[in-house]
């Protein structure tokens, strides 16, 4: 891929986690910021904006860091684990989706308290890692399922780690639609630039 596809892939991104935090933002602390568009408090509102994009940028960045931490892990699973790659993948994200439930529901909940609140996020983005997987299957091929549902249900948790250790409903909200749109984002774009380098170095 060239440096301009690098380039854009970065910056598209990093717009993508910035501008869609502005939105989750205002969408999760609303009883909070209500007042500022009720009363039409323009600078307020920038200024609060201005902050969630800033928020959203580490977002976007840990967002990257983690896909292009995983395709360097691809690429090592691919050559130690060779045709086993993918069941090591579907196991790995039983483990961390386990953890996931497991791990939260010892740290946070109380004596008594019951696991469904603590199963039902799991569940919610496991649907969502399905469905992407899907269509990147269809982007590409069948072999892409499941790296793809790997990289957006495992790789997106171990990314939201530091909201959840803070386990702050607005935090978790805030960072996890971020992380998951972009993480989306780059695993369809790369595909697309991938294949624009190649028409290019054909020519």
């Amino acid at each position: 891929m060239t440096s301009r596809s690098w380039v854009y892939l970065f910056f598209s991104t990093l717009l993508l986690g910035g501008i869609s935090t502005i939105f989750v933002g205002f969408a999760v602390e609303w009883g909070r910021y209500s007042s500022l568009f009720l009363e039409f408090d323009v600078i307020e509102i920038i200024s609060v904006a201005f902050w969630f994009l800033g928020v959203g940028f580490i977002f976007s960045l840990i967002s990257q860091a983690g896909y292009f931490a995983y395709l360097t892990v691809h690429r090592f699973g691919l050559g130690i684990f060779k045709s086993l790659w993918g069941p090591v993948q579907i196991l790995l994200t039983i483990f961390v989706l386990f953890d996931f439930i497991y791990l939260r529901y010892q740290a946070f909940a109380k004596q008594g308290d019951p696991l469904l609140p603590y199963v039902v996020p799991a569940l919610l983005i496991l649907l969502y890692g399905l469905i992407v997987a899907y269509f990147k299957m269809k982007q590409t091929n069948q072999a892409a399922f499941i790296p793809a549902l790997f990289f957006m249900v495992a790789v997106s948790i171990i990314e939201w780690v530091p909201a959840l250790r803070a386990n702050e409903q607005n935090w978790l909200l805030l960072m996890i639609f971020p992380l998951l749109i972009c993480n989306t984002w780059q695993l369809f774009i790369l595909y697309k630039l991938n294949q624009a380098s190649k028409r290019g170095s054909a020519k």
